[in-house]
Protein backbone atom coordinates (compact mmCIF):
# COMPACT_ATOMS: atom_id res chain seq x y z
CA UNK A 1 0.00 0.00 0.00
CA UNK A 2 2.16 2.31 0.11
CA UNK A 3 7.68 3.72 0.56
CA UNK A 4 12.41 5.19 2.37
CA UNK A 5 18.24 7.42 3.13
CA UNK A 6 22.18 9.51 1.89
CA UNK A 7 23.18 11.53 -1.09
CA UNK A 8 22.53 15.48 -0.76
CA UNK A 9 19.08 15.62 0.64
CA UNK A 10 18.57 18.59 -2.17
CA UNK A 11 18.40 16.62 -4.51
CA UNK A 12 15.61 13.95 -3.82
CA UNK A 13 13.88 14.86 -7.09
CA UNK A 14 16.54 12.97 -8.88
CA UNK A 15 16.30 9.51 -6.85
CA UNK A 16 14.57 7.00 -6.95
CA UNK A 17 12.45 5.48 -4.14
CA UNK A 18 14.65 2.89 -3.07
CA UNK A 19 17.45 5.81 -2.39
CA UNK A 20 14.78 8.26 -1.23
CA UNK A 21 14.60 5.70 1.25
CA UNK A 22 18.26 5.92 2.39
CA UNK A 23 17.38 10.11 2.77
CA UNK A 24 14.74 10.17 4.62
CA UNK A 25 12.87 7.45 5.23
CA UNK A 26 9.83 8.96 5.27
CA UNK A 27 6.55 6.98 5.41
CA UNK A 28 3.47 7.55 2.41
CA UNK A 29 0.94 5.02 2.40
CA UNK A 30 -0.61 4.28 -0.85
CA UNK A 31 -3.84 2.97 -2.34
CA UNK A 32 -5.67 -0.63 -1.20
CA UNK A 33 -9.17 -0.17 -2.59
CA UNK A 34 -10.89 3.41 -2.12
CA UNK A 35 -7.11 4.57 -2.19
CA UNK A 36 -2.51 3.45 -1.00
CA UNK A 37 -5.84 17.59 7.11
CA UNK A 38 -5.77 20.93 10.11
CA UNK A 39 -7.90 23.58 10.38
CA UNK A 40 -6.08 26.57 12.31
CA UNK A 41 -5.74 25.92 16.07
CA UNK A 42 -9.49 24.55 16.66
CA UNK A 43 -9.45 20.61 17.97
CA UNK A 44 -10.13 18.40 14.51
CA UNK A 45 -13.29 16.34 14.27
CA UNK A 46 -11.16 13.51 15.21
CA UNK A 47 -9.77 13.91 18.36
CA UNK A 48 -13.66 13.80 19.64
CA UNK A 49 -15.45 11.21 21.19
CA UNK A 50 -17.27 9.01 19.41
CA UNK A 51 -20.75 6.80 20.26
CA UNK A 52 -21.13 3.26 20.95
CA UNK A 53 -20.94 0.83 18.04
CA UNK A 54 -24.21 -0.01 16.37
CA UNK A 55 -25.22 -3.48 17.27
CA UNK A 56 -28.64 -2.87 15.01
CA UNK A 57 -29.41 -5.83 12.51
CA UNK A 58 -27.89 -4.32 8.60
CA UNK A 59 -30.31 -3.02 6.40
CA UNK A 60 -28.21 -3.76 3.42
CA UNK A 61 -30.06 -5.88 0.85
CA UNK A 62 -28.12 -9.15 0.03
CA UNK A 63 -26.26 -8.47 -3.49
CA UNK A 64 -27.58 -10.78 -6.34
CA UNK A 65 -25.47 -13.59 -8.22
CA UNK A 66 -24.49 -14.54 -11.35
CA UNK A 67 -22.28 -12.71 -13.53
CA UNK A 68 -22.13 -8.97 -14.54
CA UNK A 69 -23.46 -7.32 -17.27
CA UNK A 70 -20.38 -5.87 -18.66
CA UNK A 71 -21.58 -3.99 -21.96
CA UNK A 72 -24.42 -3.10 -19.83
CA UNK A 73 -21.74 -1.58 -16.97
CA UNK A 74 -19.87 -0.33 -20.08
CA UNK A 75 -23.00 1.78 -21.73
CA UNK A 76 -23.59 3.29 -18.22
CA UNK A 77 -20.30 4.76 -17.18
CA UNK A 78 -18.65 7.80 -18.42
CA UNK A 79 -15.51 7.11 -17.77
CA UNK A 80 -15.77 3.57 -19.55
CA UNK A 81 -14.26 0.24 -19.20
CA UNK A 82 -11.61 -2.45 -20.41
CA UNK A 83 -11.77 -6.34 -20.19
CA UNK A 84 -8.54 -8.48 -20.81
CA UNK A 85 -7.67 -8.47 -24.84
CA UNK A 86 -8.74 -4.68 -25.14
CA UNK A 87 -7.21 -1.54 -26.02
CA UNK A 88 -5.05 -0.24 -23.12
CA UNK A 89 -6.18 -2.89 -20.57
CA UNK A 90 -2.27 -3.81 -19.92
CA UNK A 91 -1.70 -0.30 -18.87
CA UNK A 92 -5.29 0.21 -17.22
CA UNK A 93 -4.34 -3.02 -14.83
CA UNK A 94 -0.74 -1.80 -13.62
CA UNK A 95 -0.44 -1.06 -9.86
CA UNK A 96 2.79 0.89 -8.55
CA UNK A 97 4.62 -2.38 -7.66
CA UNK A 98 5.70 -4.07 -10.67
CA UNK A 99 5.56 -7.54 -8.93
CA UNK A 100 1.77 -6.96 -9.04
CA UNK A 101 1.54 -7.08 -13.51
CA UNK A 102 1.07 -10.72 -13.41
CA UNK A 103 -2.49 -9.84 -11.92
CA UNK A 104 -5.41 -9.92 -13.93
CA UNK A 105 -8.69 -8.70 -13.11
CA UNK A 106 -11.83 -9.15 -15.11
CA UNK A 107 -11.99 -5.50 -15.66
CA UNK A 108 -11.20 -2.36 -15.08
CA UNK A 109 -13.43 0.70 -14.88
CA UNK A 110 -12.52 4.82 -14.54
CA UNK A 111 -15.10 6.43 -12.74
CA UNK A 112 -15.49 10.06 -13.86
CA UNK A 113 -18.07 10.59 -10.83
CA UNK A 114 -19.15 9.26 -7.80
CA UNK A 115 -22.47 8.69 -9.83
CA UNK A 116 -19.55 5.84 -12.18
CA UNK A 117 -18.64 4.30 -8.48
CA UNK A 118 -22.33 3.68 -8.04
CA UNK A 119 -22.91 2.14 -10.86
CA UNK A 120 -19.86 0.14 -10.47
CA UNK A 121 -21.39 -1.37 -7.03
CA UNK A 122 -24.77 -1.61 -8.06
CA UNK A 123 -23.47 -3.60 -11.49
CA UNK A 124 -20.71 -5.88 -9.88
CA UNK A 125 -21.38 -6.32 -6.51
CA UNK A 126 -21.33 -9.76 -4.78
CA UNK A 127 -21.09 -11.25 -8.49
CA UNK A 128 -17.17 -10.35 -8.41
CA UNK A 129 -14.59 -8.92 -6.08
CA UNK A 130 -14.51 -5.35 -6.11
CA UNK A 131 -11.64 -2.84 -5.29
CA UNK A 132 -11.17 0.85 -5.93
CA UNK A 133 -7.84 1.96 -6.80
CA UNK A 134 -6.59 5.49 -6.17
CA UNK A 135 -2.39 5.43 -6.46
CA UNK A 136 -2.52 1.61 -6.93
CA UNK A 137 0.94 1.49 -3.95
CA UNK A 138 -1.25 -1.56 -2.30
CA UNK A 139 1.65 -3.32 -0.71
CA UNK A 140 0.19 -6.30 -1.02
CA UNK A 141 -1.53 -5.60 -4.35
CA UNK A 142 -4.93 -5.97 -3.26
CA UNK A 143 -6.29 -3.14 -5.81
CA UNK A 144 -5.89 -5.05 -8.14
CA UNK A 145 -7.34 -8.06 -7.73
CA UNK A 146 -7.28 -11.64 -9.55
CA UNK A 147 -10.67 -11.84 -11.53
CA UNK A 148 -12.29 -9.06 -10.01
CA UNK A 149 -13.45 -5.52 -11.25
CA UNK A 150 -11.08 -2.49 -10.18
CA UNK A 151 -13.18 0.53 -9.84
CA UNK A 152 -10.23 3.20 -10.58
CA UNK A 153 -11.05 6.71 -8.95
CA UNK A 154 -7.85 8.23 -10.22
CA UNK A 155 -9.83 10.98 -12.13
CA UNK A 156 -11.76 12.31 -9.07
CA UNK A 157 -8.16 14.17 -8.34
CA UNK A 158 -9.54 18.12 -7.44
CA UNK A 159 -8.28 19.60 -4.97
CA UNK A 160 -10.81 22.42 -3.86
CA UNK A 161 -9.39 24.60 -1.00
CA UNK A 162 -12.67 26.92 0.56
CA UNK A 163 -11.50 29.15 3.54
CA UNK A 164 -9.73 26.57 6.13
CA UNK A 165 -10.93 23.24 4.42
CA UNK A 166 -10.05 21.45 1.35
CA UNK A 167 -12.12 19.15 -0.63
CA UNK A 168 -10.38 16.96 -1.89
CA UNK A 169 -11.17 13.63 -4.16
CA UNK A 170 -10.21 10.19 -3.41
CA UNK A 171 -7.85 9.90 -6.70
CA UNK A 172 -5.74 13.05 -5.89
CA UNK A 173 -1.95 12.42 -5.95
CA UNK A 174 -0.14 13.70 -2.68
CA UNK A 175 1.91 15.65 -5.16
CA UNK A 176 -1.27 17.58 -6.21
CA UNK A 177 -2.56 17.96 -2.93
CA UNK A 178 0.74 19.43 -2.16
CA UNK A 179 0.53 22.03 -4.36
CA UNK A 180 -3.23 22.92 -4.18
CA UNK A 181 -2.37 23.55 -0.42
CA UNK A 182 0.20 25.68 -0.40
CA UNK A 183 -1.40 28.19 -3.16
CA UNK A 184 -3.83 28.41 -1.35
CA UNK A 185 -1.43 29.14 1.79
CA UNK A 186 -2.67 26.13 3.07
CA UNK A 187 -1.20 22.70 4.68
CA UNK A 188 -2.29 18.96 5.30
CA UNK A 189 -0.03 16.59 7.48
CA UNK A 190 0.16 13.84 5.14
CA UNK A 191 2.85 11.18 3.58
CA UNK A 192 5.51 11.96 0.71
CA UNK A 193 5.59 9.64 -2.02
CA UNK A 194 4.37 11.86 -5.16
CA UNK A 195 1.94 8.97 -6.57
CA UNK A 196 0.50 7.98 -3.33
CA UNK A 197 -3.52 8.78 -3.15
CA UNK A 198 -5.03 10.78 -0.45
CA UNK A 199 -7.55 8.26 -0.20
CA UNK A 200 -5.34 4.64 0.77
CA UNK A 201 -2.93 6.79 2.92
CA UNK A 202 -6.40 8.69 5.13
CA UNK A 203 -7.82 5.59 5.53
CA UNK A 204 -5.11 3.64 6.73
CA UNK A 205 -3.94 6.69 9.46
CA UNK A 206 -1.63 8.40 7.56
CA UNK A 207 1.89 8.89 8.77
CA UNK A 208 3.99 11.59 7.70
CA UNK A 209 6.91 14.46 8.13
CA UNK A 210 4.43 16.73 9.98
CA UNK A 211 2.59 14.27 12.25
CA UNK A 212 4.00 14.73 15.48
CA UNK A 213 3.34 18.36 15.27
CA UNK A 214 -0.13 18.32 13.60
CA UNK A 215 -1.19 15.19 13.88
CA UNK A 216 -2.09 11.91 11.23
CA UNK A 217 -4.14 12.74 8.08
CA UNK A 218 -7.02 11.00 9.13
CA UNK A 219 -6.94 13.29 12.35
CA UNK A 220 -8.23 16.10 10.09
CA UNK A 221 -10.91 14.40 8.21
CA UNK A 222 -13.85 16.94 8.87
CA UNK A 223 -16.16 14.54 5.92
CA UNK A 224 -15.93 11.61 3.41
CA UNK A 225 -18.50 10.91 1.00
CA UNK A 226 -19.00 6.91 0.63
CA UNK A 227 -20.47 4.90 -1.53
CA UNK A 228 -21.41 1.76 0.31
CA UNK A 229 -22.57 -1.96 -0.22
CA UNK A 230 -25.70 -1.49 -1.83
CA UNK A 231 -24.32 1.52 -3.99
CA UNK A 232 -25.74 4.32 -1.83
CA UNK A 233 -24.05 8.06 -1.59
CA UNK A 234 -23.97 8.51 1.98
CA UNK A 235 -21.81 11.20 4.17
CA UNK A 236 -19.84 9.51 7.02
CA UNK A 237 -18.76 12.54 9.43
CA UNK A 238 -19.84 13.33 13.26
CA UNK A 239 -22.93 13.73 12.92
CA UNK A 240 -23.71 11.69 10.21
CA UNK A 241 -22.72 7.93 9.63
CA UNK A 242 -20.72 8.20 12.72
CA UNK A 243 -19.81 4.38 13.05
CA UNK A 244 -18.64 4.71 9.75
CA UNK A 245 -16.93 8.25 10.20
CA UNK A 246 -14.44 6.04 13.05
CA UNK A 247 -13.70 3.57 10.25
CA UNK A 248 -12.67 5.31 8.20
CA UNK A 249 -10.16 6.77 10.18
CA UNK A 250 -7.67 4.42 10.39
CA UNK A 251 -9.55 1.15 9.31
CA UNK A 252 -7.72 1.03 6.59
CA UNK A 253 -8.15 1.35 2.81
CA UNK A 254 -10.84 -0.91 0.81
CA UNK A 255 -12.68 -1.91 3.42
CA UNK A 256 -16.31 -0.41 4.57
CA UNK A 257 -17.04 1.48 1.18
CA UNK A 258 -15.54 3.50 -1.54
CA UNK A 259 -14.61 6.99 -0.88
CA UNK A 260 -15.30 9.02 -3.59
CA UNK A 261 -14.35 12.63 -1.46
CA UNK A 262 -13.16 14.07 1.11
CA UNK A 263 -12.91 17.19 3.23
CA UNK A 264 -10.19 18.12 5.69
CA UNK A 265 -9.33 20.93 8.06
CA UNK A 266 -6.29 22.46 7.39
CA UNK A 267 -3.60 24.99 9.12
CA UNK A 268 -1.50 27.50 7.78
CA UNK A 269 1.28 26.07 5.80
CA UNK A 270 4.40 26.63 8.19
CA UNK A 271 8.01 27.27 6.99
CA UNK A 272 10.34 24.11 7.70
CA UNK A 273 13.35 23.39 8.09
CA UNK A 274 14.92 20.00 6.77
CA UNK A 275 17.79 18.00 7.96
CA UNK A 276 20.36 15.02 7.62
CA UNK A 277 22.71 13.51 9.98
CA UNK A 278 24.62 10.51 8.11
CA UNK A 279 26.50 8.57 11.06
CA UNK A 280 30.01 6.91 10.31
CA UNK A 281 29.78 2.82 9.77
CA UNK A 282 29.79 1.06 13.03
CA UNK A 283 27.72 3.48 14.60
CA UNK A 284 23.81 2.37 14.51
CA UNK A 285 23.98 0.45 17.74
CA UNK A 286 24.72 3.54 19.88
CA UNK A 287 22.84 6.00 17.42
CA UNK A 288 19.35 4.19 17.67
CA UNK A 289 19.84 3.70 21.20
CA UNK A 290 20.34 7.48 21.24
CA UNK A 291 17.68 8.12 18.66
CA UNK A 292 14.54 6.38 20.98
CA UNK A 293 15.27 8.57 24.11
CA UNK A 294 16.08 11.97 22.01
CA UNK A 295 12.77 11.97 19.87
CA UNK A 296 10.81 11.02 22.76
CA UNK A 297 11.85 13.74 24.62
CA UNK A 298 11.73 16.58 21.72
CA UNK A 299 9.20 19.18 21.32
CA UNK A 300 6.25 17.94 18.67
CA UNK A 301 8.00 20.59 16.30
CA UNK A 302 10.71 18.17 15.44
CA UNK A 303 10.12 15.11 13.60
CA UNK A 304 12.50 12.93 12.88
CA UNK A 305 13.50 9.18 11.30
CA UNK A 306 16.48 6.88 11.74
CA UNK A 307 17.39 4.81 9.03
CA UNK A 308 19.12 1.50 9.32
CA UNK A 309 19.79 0.32 5.55
CA UNK A 310 21.32 -3.41 5.55
CA UNK A 311 24.80 -5.15 4.90
CA UNK A 312 27.99 -5.43 6.40
CA UNK A 313 28.36 -3.12 8.66
CA UNK A 314 25.18 -1.48 8.67
CA UNK A 315 24.87 2.03 7.42
CA UNK A 316 22.71 4.65 9.76
CA UNK A 317 21.52 8.28 8.97
CA UNK A 318 19.04 10.57 10.89
CA UNK A 319 16.80 12.87 9.08
CA UNK A 320 13.72 14.84 9.43
CA UNK A 321 12.28 18.17 9.69
CA UNK A 322 11.49 20.98 11.74
CA UNK A 323 8.21 23.58 11.96
CA UNK A 324 10.47 26.56 12.74
CA UNK A 325 13.60 28.24 12.01
CA UNK A 326 17.42 26.48 11.71
CA UNK A 327 18.00 28.67 14.71
CA UNK A 328 16.00 26.39 16.92
CA UNK A 329 16.51 23.39 15.21
CA UNK A 330 20.48 23.05 15.34
CA UNK A 331 19.94 23.01 19.40
CA UNK A 332 17.81 19.83 19.47
CA UNK A 333 20.63 18.16 16.60
CA UNK A 334 22.95 19.06 18.29
CA UNK A 335 21.61 16.86 22.01
CA UNK A 336 21.24 13.84 19.94
CA UNK A 337 24.91 14.03 18.69
CA UNK A 338 26.41 14.75 21.65
CA UNK A 339 24.67 11.00 22.77
CA UNK A 340 24.84 9.11 19.74
CA UNK A 341 28.37 7.61 20.70
CA UNK A 342 29.69 9.23 17.23
CA UNK A 343 29.65 12.26 15.01
CA UNK A 344 27.92 12.99 12.18
CA UNK A 345 30.26 12.46 8.78
CA UNK A 346 27.40 14.63 6.92
CA UNK A 347 25.32 17.04 8.63
CA UNK A 348 22.62 19.27 6.66
CA UNK A 349 20.29 21.69 7.73
CA UNK A 350 17.82 23.89 5.13
CA UNK A 351 15.22 26.23 5.63
CA UNK A 352 12.46 25.92 3.05
CA UNK A 353 8.68 26.57 3.02
CA UNK A 354 5.72 24.39 3.33
CA UNK A 355 5.31 23.16 -0.38
CA UNK A 356 9.75 23.15 -0.90
CA UNK A 357 9.97 20.42 2.13
CA UNK A 358 7.53 18.37 0.68
CA UNK A 359 8.78 18.38 -2.50
CA UNK A 360 12.33 17.54 -0.38
CA UNK A 361 10.65 14.63 0.84
CA UNK A 362 9.14 13.51 -2.23
CA UNK A 363 10.99 10.42 -4.00
CA UNK A 364 10.77 9.57 -7.49
CA UNK A 365 7.13 9.21 -8.84
CA UNK A 366 8.65 5.49 -10.97
CA UNK A 367 7.65 2.15 -10.32
CA UNK A 368 9.29 0.43 -7.57
CA UNK A 369 9.61 -2.83 -7.31
CA UNK A 370 9.64 -4.69 -3.86
CA UNK A 371 8.42 -6.43 -0.74
CA UNK A 372 7.39 -4.86 2.40
CA UNK A 373 5.91 -5.22 6.23
CA UNK A 374 6.13 -3.16 9.78
CA UNK A 375 6.32 -2.89 12.83
CA UNK A 376 5.32 -0.81 15.94
CA UNK A 377 7.86 0.60 18.62
CA UNK A 378 5.89 1.72 21.65
CA UNK A 379 8.73 1.33 24.33
CA UNK A 380 12.42 1.14 23.18
CA UNK A 381 13.51 -1.37 21.70
CA UNK A 382 17.46 -2.88 22.42
CA UNK A 383 19.61 -1.43 19.48
CA UNK A 384 21.70 -3.88 19.06
CA UNK A 385 18.77 -6.42 18.86
CA UNK A 386 17.05 -4.66 15.75
CA UNK A 387 20.74 -3.37 13.78
CA UNK A 388 21.54 -7.23 13.95
CA UNK A 389 18.35 -8.13 12.29
CA UNK A 390 20.09 -5.52 9.58
CA UNK A 391 23.21 -7.15 9.37
CA UNK A 392 24.24 -8.82 6.04
CA UNK A 393 20.83 -8.24 4.45
CA UNK A 394 22.17 -5.64 1.76
CA UNK A 395 19.60 -3.70 -0.11
CA UNK A 396 17.11 -4.04 3.22
CA UNK A 397 16.10 -0.81 5.02
CA UNK A 398 14.61 0.10 8.31
CA UNK A 399 12.93 2.76 8.11
CA UNK A 400 11.91 4.08 11.64
CA UNK A 401 9.78 6.90 12.09
CA UNK A 402 9.32 9.11 15.14
CA UNK A 403 5.28 9.52 16.42
CA UNK A 404 4.26 11.04 19.52
CA UNK A 405 3.13 14.22 19.99
CA UNK A 406 0.02 15.41 18.54
CA UNK A 407 -0.25 11.85 17.04
CA UNK A 408 -0.51 10.29 20.99
CA UNK A 409 -3.46 13.15 21.89
CA UNK A 410 -6.43 11.34 21.07
CA UNK A 411 -7.38 7.97 22.69
CA UNK A 412 -6.85 4.80 21.61
CA UNK A 413 -10.70 4.20 20.70
CA UNK A 414 -11.24 7.52 19.59
CA UNK A 415 -10.43 6.59 15.72
CA UNK A 416 -9.86 3.13 14.24
CA UNK A 417 -6.16 4.01 14.25
CA UNK A 418 -4.47 2.11 17.28
CA UNK A 419 -1.05 2.87 17.56
CA UNK A 420 -1.75 6.24 19.24
CA UNK A 421 1.19 5.22 22.10
CA UNK A 422 3.71 4.58 19.41
CA UNK A 423 7.08 5.76 19.93
CA UNK A 424 7.97 5.15 16.42
CA UNK A 425 7.35 3.04 13.24
CA UNK A 426 9.32 0.19 11.56
CA UNK A 427 8.92 -0.25 7.77
CA UNK A 428 11.05 -3.02 6.46
CA UNK A 429 11.55 -2.18 2.81
CA UNK A 430 13.21 -4.48 0.11
CA UNK A 431 13.73 -4.30 -3.48
CA UNK A 432 12.88 -7.39 -5.67
CA UNK A 433 12.35 -8.68 -8.65
CA UNK A 434 9.95 -11.57 -9.99
CA UNK A 435 12.53 -13.88 -9.66
CA UNK A 436 13.73 -12.89 -6.03
CA UNK A 437 10.44 -12.58 -4.55
CA UNK A 438 10.54 -15.28 -2.42
CA UNK A 439 13.63 -14.97 -1.16
CA UNK A 440 13.14 -11.33 0.07
CA UNK A 441 9.77 -12.28 1.02
CA UNK A 442 11.41 -14.68 3.84
CA UNK A 443 14.21 -12.29 4.57
CA UNK A 444 11.61 -9.73 5.28
CA UNK A 445 9.52 -12.05 7.27
CA UNK A 446 12.56 -12.74 9.49
CA UNK A 447 12.91 -9.22 10.14
CA UNK A 448 9.17 -8.87 11.16
CA UNK A 449 10.24 -11.53 13.51
CA UNK A 450 13.19 -10.72 15.19
CA UNK A 451 11.46 -7.18 16.24
CA UNK A 452 8.75 -8.96 17.46
CA UNK A 453 10.70 -10.57 19.57
CA UNK A 454 13.13 -7.72 20.14
CA UNK A 455 9.54 -5.67 21.74
CA UNK A 456 8.08 -4.09 18.31
CA UNK A 457 4.83 -5.70 18.02
CA UNK A 458 1.93 -4.33 16.09
CA UNK A 459 1.83 -3.52 12.15
CA UNK A 460 0.59 -0.22 10.53
CA UNK A 461 -2.05 -1.00 7.91
CA UNK A 462 -0.52 1.06 5.34
CA UNK A 463 2.40 -0.98 4.91
CA UNK A 464 -0.22 -4.02 4.94
CA UNK A 465 2.07 -7.54 4.52
CA UNK A 466 -0.13 -10.95 3.12
CA UNK A 467 2.46 -12.46 5.35
CA UNK A 468 1.68 -10.83 9.10
CA UNK A 469 0.84 -12.73 11.82
CA UNK A 470 -1.99 -12.49 13.56
CA UNK A 471 -2.67 -9.11 11.30
CA UNK A 472 -6.03 -8.09 12.75
CA UNK A 473 -4.77 -7.45 15.69
CA UNK A 474 -1.13 -5.78 14.52
CA UNK A 475 -3.44 -3.06 12.66
CA UNK A 476 -5.82 -2.66 14.97
CA UNK A 477 -5.82 -3.92 18.54
CA UNK A 478 -8.60 -3.69 20.57
CA UNK A 479 -10.79 -1.98 18.05
CA UNK A 480 -11.00 -5.07 15.38
CA UNK A 481 -13.82 -5.44 16.89
CA UNK A 482 -15.82 -2.49 16.48
CA UNK A 483 -14.14 -2.55 12.74
CA UNK A 484 -15.97 -5.79 12.55
CA UNK A 485 -19.48 -4.77 14.01
CA UNK A 486 -18.82 -1.39 11.23
CA UNK A 487 -18.28 -4.15 8.16
CA UNK A 488 -21.58 -5.86 10.02
CA UNK A 489 -23.44 -3.00 9.15
CA UNK A 490 -22.38 -1.51 6.14
CA UNK A 491 -21.08 -4.61 4.28
CA UNK A 492 -22.70 -7.72 5.83
CA UNK A 493 -22.07 -9.58 2.19
CA UNK A 494 -18.71 -8.94 2.65
CA UNK A 495 -18.74 -6.90 -1.04
CA UNK A 496 -15.68 -5.06 -0.04
CA UNK A 497 -13.31 -8.80 0.30
CA UNK A 498 -9.48 -8.78 0.24
CA UNK A 499 -7.11 -10.93 1.31
CA UNK A 500 -6.92 -9.31 4.74
CA UNK A 501 -10.63 -7.53 4.72
CA UNK A 502 -12.43 -6.41 7.93
CA UNK A 503 -15.24 -8.54 7.46
CA UNK A 504 -18.73 -8.84 8.82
Amino acid sequence: MTGRPGGQPHVHDHLDRRTFLRVAGVSAAGAVAAACGPGGPTTPAASTSEPPPTTSSPSVSRPPTGPPNWDDLRAKLAGGLVRPGGDGYATAKRAFNPLFDGNNPIAVATAKSAQDVQTCVQGAAGRVTLAARSGGHCYAGYSVPESGLVVDVSALNKVDVQGTQAVIGAGAKLKDVYAGLAQAGRALPAGSCPTVGIAGLTLGGGIGVLARKYGLTCDHLSSAQVVTADGKLVTASASSEPDLFWALRGGGGGNFGIVTEFTFDTDPAPNLTVFSLHFPAGSAAGVLGAWQQWIAAMPPELWANIVLSGGSPVQCRVGGCYVGPPSGLNTLLNNLTANAGARPTQRTVKALDYLGAMNYFSGSSARQSFVASSRIITSPVDPAKVVALADGRAGMDLLIDGLGGKVGEPAKDATAFWHRDALASVQIYAPATAKTRAKVADSVADVVAGLAAAGAGGGYVNYIDPALPDWKAAYYGDNAKRLQDVAKKYDPYNVFRFGQAVVA
